[in-house]
């Protein structure tokens, strides 16, 4: 794709108390993410915006330390079942596990969001990185290998089931009293590894063909099995040459799965605090990491490292650590900024309370679309995953102060061209494997 006729996507990452771990503090704040009523006004803010996607992460892991919307939250399927009534256009993207999920379920439940939302369903395949989850479910938590091992079958079947049904198998037809094309449908009769699957689903093929599949592995396993299967992959980077070497390397490993570089798009998180002056959002941005203490973001902390960050002094500097097993993406861009700017445990417990290990720029609305158009630009990003770090203010100021500059210079819709979340890409529908087109 030309430089001049690239387009940015934007997603929002959605947390209902807000994505700084403190953010539900800052006034006129959402201070719950159980309530309908602040999604649906989240929503409302991004279709005005002409956001590609609403984006809900999830963790099976929190306990009552962890990130406030993490600790007490919807399931976020039934929470974007629900947004697809009072939405119209919005991609609904929302996390599922590979690791203690299984394949039936996440296929049929992406593939009814996909039909409720008139195709605009977006599962986020993750392999569950903090170990803690494995209590969860009365299990061992595996090895990061293992992981991606059981996760690359796991995308295979829950594809191949959206792919057991064709375009108009249900006939309906009143005459006959043929409800099913029997030529139209077949079983998976999937026999691997770790999945014996017969499949097929009990629901029709969806509007997009295929819902869109996210990811966020920085891995080798994980940049391989977002090459091979992801529409768009979410980064967590902190610096402008480290998220050019990582666009590079995931762009690079399409080609041997025959995918072209705009078949797959880079999302890098970023956490935007905006006002009119730089020193108001100085000042935004101090009141927010205020709330930001020694203890507050810890477990978290803990959680992306891989280690108890409690034994270590606040203003000790932050040693060599090795990479844990798991959270591979966020240890890496943290561990290295550490490196980089020679911080202080205090230094790194402010990055991860503010955007949990995200990048976080502050800023007047012309100094944050220039920092974004660079990192555009210059190929180290296809689009931003926009990570508000309190509910609703903060998103309306993006909305309302940064979209339009950014429509002004040409590099962001005006309006929606379509209704789909394909659509909105410029990604094709896949034809199904198993029925391919009549001219094909």
């Amino acid at each position: 794709m030309e430089p001049s006729t690239r387009r940015m996507h934007l997603g929002c990452f959605v947390l209902g108390t807000g994505n700084h771990i403190a953010g539900w503090r800052y006034p006129g704040a959402a201070d719950s993410f159980q309530s309908l009523a602040v999604i649906q006004e989240i929503a409302r803010i991004a279709e005005r915006g002409k956001f590609d996607l609403l984006f809900l992460g999830d963790s099976l892991t929190a306990g009552v330390n962890d990130h406030p919307s993490f600790t007490a939250r919807f399931e976020p399927l039934t929470m974007l079942a629900a947004l697809a009534a009072t939405t119209t256009h919005v991609g609904l993207g929302a996390t599922g596990s590979t690791t203690y999920g299984e394949p039936f379920h996440i296929a049929r439940a992406f593939a009814s969001l996909d039909h409720l939302s008139g195709g605009r369903a977006a599962w986020n395949a993750v392999t569950s990185s903090g170990p803690r989850s494995a209590a969860k479910f009365g299990r061992e938590h595996p090895a990061h290998d293992a992981r991606y091992e059981r996760a690359e079958e796991f995308v295979d079947v829950v594809r191949g089931l959206w792919d057991c049904w064709d375009d108009g198998a249900i006939v309906a037809d009143r005459a006959t009293g043929r409800y099913i094309d029997p030529a139209k449908a077949r079983p998976l009769d999937h026999e691997g590894r770790h999945f014996r699957v017969k499949g097929p689903l009990n629901i029709g093929r969806s509007p997009q063909g295929q819902p869109i599949i996210l990811q966020a592995g920085a891995s080798e396993a994980g940049q391989e099995l977002a090459a091979r299967t992801a529409d768009m992959v979410f980064s967590v980077v902190q610096d402008l040459d480290e998220a050019k070497a990582g666009y590079k390397s995931l762009k690079s490993r399409l080609a041997r799965y025959g995918r072209k570089a705009g078949d797959v798009f880079v999302l890098p998180g970023v956490m935007p605090v905006i006002a009119r002056t730089d020193r108001e959002a100085r000042d935004k941005l101090n009141m927010l990491q205020s709330y930001v203490t020694g203890t507050n973001a810890a477990s978290l902390l803990s959680n992306r490292l891989g280690v108890d960050v409690s034994q270590f002094a606040l203003d000790d500097p932050v040693p060599d650590l090795p990479l844990p097993d798991s959270s591979h993406g966020f240890a890496r861009a943290m561990l290295a900024k550490a490196r980089r700017e020679r911080m202080t445990w205090r230094d790194l417990h402010n990055l991860t309370g503010a955007a949990r290990g995200h990048w976080v720029i502050s800023g007047t609305p012309e100094c944050i679309v220039d920092t974004l158009t660079e990192w555009f630009t210059d190929y180290a990003a296809d689009g931003f995953n926009i990570l508000p770090p309190y509910f609703p203010g903060s998103f309306d100021d993006f909305v309302d102060m940064v979209v339009p500059i950014l429509q002004e210079r040409g590099l962001y819709r005006r309006d929606y061209s379509g209704t789909t979340l394909r659509e909105h890409l410029g990604l094709a529908r896949p034809p199904s494997r198993f029925f391919p087109p009549a001219d094909g």
